[in-house]
């Protein structure tokens, strides 16, 4: 029989090419967690995650599900099942918690929000070095703000998404987002929405930091969503300071 799990992670994505398998690099964390959940299990383990993510991106809650001939991991009491697997990944990757789940659960459809956030510091700190954006500027935090409001009105984000991807419909629904500083007196902007464009967030930050520069009005900034067309978007802001933050799922899909 099959049994099929959910298991959260959290990783820091800087030595990584990305989540997912790649043909040419062994460097991806999807496949730092199939390799050592097949050794662990002696079977051949895939892990399926709820997104993809850029290299260099970090997540603190990323949920990935698979299927074993093995039951009851989620609570066999005689294992430490989240310590052998930690074993067997590298310490920059970490197995948090698993989950029994229903055999037709799927991490990346059946989740029903994704919440994102990009950090922005801008006093020079080695310790935040490939952890977040150091971006030396001044930056109109108001008017960022008032972008977020705009970025509500909007479904259709085909300027914030890369060319030529899979994705069917570049349609999504943006539930919040914000800006905010926090103790330290650093940026953070927070996101969440039912789905998310490659690259999308990275694009709308960069576009934003832009508008922030007073390099752009509002007005300029709601003509790139309605253009359709992600040449008009600023740069990609650098991967270093976008971390997957949060998934949320039906409690109906998992298993006691």
């Amino acid at each position: 029989m099959i049994y099929r799990y959910f298991i959260k992670i959290s990783f820091d994505g800087t030595a990584y090419n990305g989540w997912q398998v790649q043909k040419n690099s062994s460097q991806t964390v999807q496949q730092k967690i199939n390799d050592g959940l097949s050794q662990l299990l002696n079977e051949k383990i895939e892990v399926h995650g709820c997104c993809r993510t850029d290299a260099g991106v970090h997540a603190k809650e990323l949920f990935a599900h698979f299927d074993s001939f093995k039951s009851n991991l989620h609570k066999d009491s005689t294992v430490d099942w989240i310590y052998r697997f930690n074993k067997m990944v590298p310490v920059d990757i970490s197995i948090d918690k698993i989950y029994s789940a229903k055999n037709n659960a799927n991490a990346r459809f059946d989740a029903t929000s994704r919440t994102y956030q990009y950090l922005i510091h801008q006093r020079r700190n080695p310790f935040l070095l490939n952890k977040s954006w150091y971006y030396y500027s001044d930056l109109d935090l108001g008017l960022m703000n008032k972008a977020t409001a705009v970025l509500k009105k909007h479904k259709d984000f085909s300027a914030f998404s890369k060319m030529n991807t899979q994705a069917k419909t570049n349609i999504c629904r943006i539930d919040s987002a914000k800006w905010t500083k926090n103790k330290a007196g650093d940026l953070v902007f927070t996101i969440s929405a039912d789905r998310f464009l490659r690259s999308m967030i990275r694009m709308i930050v960069g576009t934003m930091v832009q508008l922030g520069k007073h390099k752009m009005s509002l007005y300029d900034f709601e003509e790139i969503i309605n253009q359709k067309d992600c040449r008009n978007a600023s740069p990609l802001a650098p991967a270093c300071g976008l971390y997957l933050l949060k998934v949320k799922y039906p409690q109906k899909i998992f298993l006691k």
